[in-house]
């Protein structure tokens, strides 16, 4: 009898921990990626990529406009890779304050997005919900100031049961405060700030580069990167070593005399 007593608890325990497995598994997909195309980067994320059914979360190093600039083409390169070629972005705001042709040098054509716009953050939380359950878009943009526990839980568990993934922009409305202090449920979560670009050896300004800070992640550790901004095609990439560059114009001078 004691025996019966004794084994008798292992397999609830094994069934218990199978079930937990399933219920985790079933609301995070991370076989089904989008990888930005640079080891550096795709490294150090947890599967390799960001998770298509999930919620990811950006925010500016500060409230000054070229870091909410930084953070918004950093965005856009996303959203737009994450659309491809044949599927449409929703960008929903409470304010439209983008520059349509900065965005479409980032990726996201005209051709490939369209917005929507509410009055409160509730209003864009609730549509941006409604277009995860839809499933028919290729990613979700949402413009907020802020979002709680519960309702960045919902965007998540809509973006996985959909596998359209959710982009918060989460906005700067008052200097000093980082959006991204506040808890969340999000898969990942960005800070993106300017930074100098690399001098040239002639007139002009060099391709701008982004601090691309990686402040938390699901399954994975926080890490920093530089990288220059997004090309025509949402691409990033790694600054050339200035010897390389240095080089490269070189070249460029004899071709052209």
């Amino acid at each position: 009898m004691s025996v019966a007593q004794n084994s008798s608890p292992q397999p609830v325990a094994d069934r218990l921990e199978a079930l937990r497995s399933e219920i985790t598994g079933a609301h995070c997909r991370p076989t089904d990626v989008l990888s930005f195309g640079l080891a550096s980067l795709d490294d150090r994320l947890a599967g390799g990529g960001l998770a298509r059914g999930g919620l990811h979360e950006f925010a500016a190093a500060s409230a000054e406009l070229w870091d909410d600039a930084a953070a918004t083409l950093f965005l856009a390169g996303v959203a737009s890779r994450f659309g491809g070629r044949d599927r449409q972005v929703l960008w929903a705001v409470t304010a439209f304050d983008l520059y349509a042709p900065g965005v479409e040098q980032a990726g996201l054509s005209p051709t490939k997005v369209f917005f929507a716009q509410g009055r409160r953050n509730v209003d864009i939380l609730a549509i941006a919900e409604d277009a995860l359950r839809d499933g028919a878009l290729g990613c979700v943009v949402a413009e907020v100031s802020s979002a709680d526990m519960t309702a960045t839980r919902r965007l998540q568990l809509a973006a996985a049961d959909s596998e359209t993934p959710l982009l918060l922009f989460r906005r700067h409305r008052s200097r000093g405060r980082c959006p991204l202090e506040t808890p969340s449920a999000a898969m990942t979560r960005w800070r993106i700030g300017s930074t100098a670009s690399a001098p040239l050896p002639w007139s002009g300004v060099g391709r701008p580069r982004w601090r691309v800070e990686l402040v938390r992640q699901r399954n994975g550790a926080p890490f920093s990167l530089e990288l220059e901004a997004c090309d025509a095609e949402g691409r990033l990439a790694l600054p050339a070593a200035a010897a390389d560059r240095a080089t490269a114009a070189e070249r460029a001078v004899r071709r052209a005399a």
